[in-house]
This record gives C-alpha cells, sequence and structure tokens, in this order.
C-alpha cells in the first residue's frame, strides 16, 4: 500500500477536494440509484445509466468539483451509443457520505470496482467492464487498471495528468513547504508504466488546468502493448464534451468495439451472414 499521508494534510486536501453534496437524488429516466456501504460506515453514491444486459460497461470517476448528477445529461448519450455508464461519486460528494482523502479515494475505488461487479453478476449484466476516469478521477481509473487489473478489459482517461506535483502547484499547494516527492504522491506515472491493458488517452487541446503534455507523458509511460491517444482541437479541461460532440461518444465505443472484437472483420462477416 502507498502512503499518501503527505498529501492528507488539512492544508492539501482543501486545495485536492471541493465536495459539492447534491439534492439530486432522483434518477433521470433509464437511470438507477445504487449505494454501497463501506465497513466504515460510509455511503458511497452511484447513478447507473443503463441500456442492455450485454453491453459494455463503462465504470466512471469524475473529475473534482463534480457529481454523479451532473451527469444526468450525458449517460444517456452513453446509453444511446451502446453503452451501461456506471458514475461514482467521491466521499462527501453528491449524497455520499463521508470526508474525502486521497487515500479514502483510491480505497475506495478499490471497493466500488468490487461492489459492482457482483452487482452486475447479480442483476445479470454480462458486457465487459471499462474503467474512466476524468481529471482527478483518472487518478481511480489508473490506480484500479494497476491494481486490479484481472477484473478489467481496459482503461478509458480523460483530461488525466501523469505528475501530481505541476497539477497541485496549478491549485495554489506549496509544494516546498510539504517537503513532498513525486513518489509521495498519486504516482500515476509509476502506476501507469504497469497497466498493460488496452488504454484509450483523450485531452483537450487547450486544457490550462492539466496540459496536454501531460495526457502525452501518460501515453509513452503507459506499459499498455494496444494504446490510443486523441487529442480534441479547440476543447479546454471542461468542454471535450461540447467540442468533440457526438464524435466524442464514437471514439470511445469504437475503442470498446476495438478491444472486444465487436468490430472485427470476422465478426461483421458473422453478422453478414445472418
Amino acid at each position: 500500500m502507498f502512503d499518501y499521508s503527505k498529501l492528507d494534510t488539512p492544508e492539501a486536501l482543501a486545495h485536492i477536494f471541493h465536495p459539492r453534496p447534491s439534492l439530486a437524488r432522483e434518477p433521470v429516466l433509464g437511470a438507477l440509484n445504487v449505494d454501497f456501504a463501506v465497513d466504515d460506515g460510509t455511503t458511497l453514491a452511484c447513478r447507473f445509466h443503463l441500456t442492455s444486459n450485454t453491453a459494455p460497461v463503462i465504470l466512471y470517476f469524475h473529475g473534482n468539483g463534480e457529481v454523479a448528477a451532473d451527469y444526468d445529461m450525458i449517460g444517456p448519450m452513453y446509453t444511446e451509443a451502446g453503452m451501461n455508464f456506471l458514475v461514482t461519486d467521491f466521499r462527501g460528494y453528491g449524497w455520499s457520505t463521508g470526508t474525502p482523502t486521497v487515500t479514502n479515494m483510491l480505497g475506495d475505488s478499490r471497493f466500488l470496482l468490487r461492489e459492482c461487479v457482483d452487482w452486475m453478476a447479480r442483476n445479470q449484466y454480462t458486457g465487459p467492464l471499462f474503467v474512466m476516469g476524468r481529471s482527478l478521477g483518472s487518478a481511480c481509473a489508473i490506480e484500479l487498471c494497476c491494481r486490479e487489473k484481472e477484473l478489467i478489459k481496459g482503461l478509458i482517461i480523460e483530461s488525466g495528468f501523469c505528475d501530481t506535483l505541476p497539477l497541485i502547484k496549478t491549485l495554489g499547494i506549496d509544494t516546498k513547504g510539504m517537503d513532498i516527492r513525486e513518489e509521495e504522491c498519486f504516482n500515476n506515472r509509476a502506476k501507469i508504466a504497469q497497466v498493460q491493458l488496452p488504454t484509450f488517452i483523450l485531452h483537450g487541446s487547450r486544457d490550462s488546468l492539466i496540459p496536454a503534455e501531460e495526457a502525452e507523458k501518460l501515453q509513452a509511460t503507459s506499459g499498455a502493448r494496444s494504446k490510443e491517444f486523441q487529442v480534441i482541437p479547440g476543447a479546454d479541461h471542461n468542454t471535450m464534451i461540447a467540442v468533440g460532440g457526438t464524435g466524442y461518444f464514437t471514439a470511445i465505443k469504437k475503442f470498446i468495439d476495438k478491444v472486444t472484437g465487436a468490430s472485427s472483420w470476422r465478426r461483421r462477416r458473422k453478422t453478414f451472414r445472418k
């Protein structure tokens, strides 16, 4: 287990996390709220946007300052593209209880993965599981694909970061006063080097919070033999979907189909013969 105590100080946490409660507990049409109870009494809230029991499943970790309900308009776009979309909330976000820390966030991500896999099995959702993380949530996705790879088919990163120190400096944290090394942070660079699952990295060309160079470093460092990298021209940190439009979802589904073989010539030939 990594020691994240230098990030889990009150001063650092005040810049890393911006928890926001949500009163939007009523799910939109086609969605389902699922709450998971952690052993310490914390409840982790999830909203599942479901389309088909056999469709691919994306377990999604959102960015800082966001909550699951923010994806009520986006979730249906995933389902329309043929993907089940399971969006989770960090502790203290949405209607999740507890207090967010780096240690809790990464530990909860492993817990949520196992709980979601069990939930899928109980409810007969048999599609392949992909993990996706946006911005801060990219740390959760990389963590899972590094440590729980046997449960996952592939990794998708949107607006993710490779090195923590440049990011937390941008967020206003005095890293010199912390006496902290990159190895004592999220350590995404070292973790993604161990990830061998198929990987798709998306980033905005005009992202000023996490520059596209961070995505390039993730791509270069990734241990995956099959990896793709796509920059969305004109998109900044928070406008990936607005700028990318339907092409954003098409690119994700194309990656998933490639990994699962759904777009292979053999599958197309079999379908044609039917």
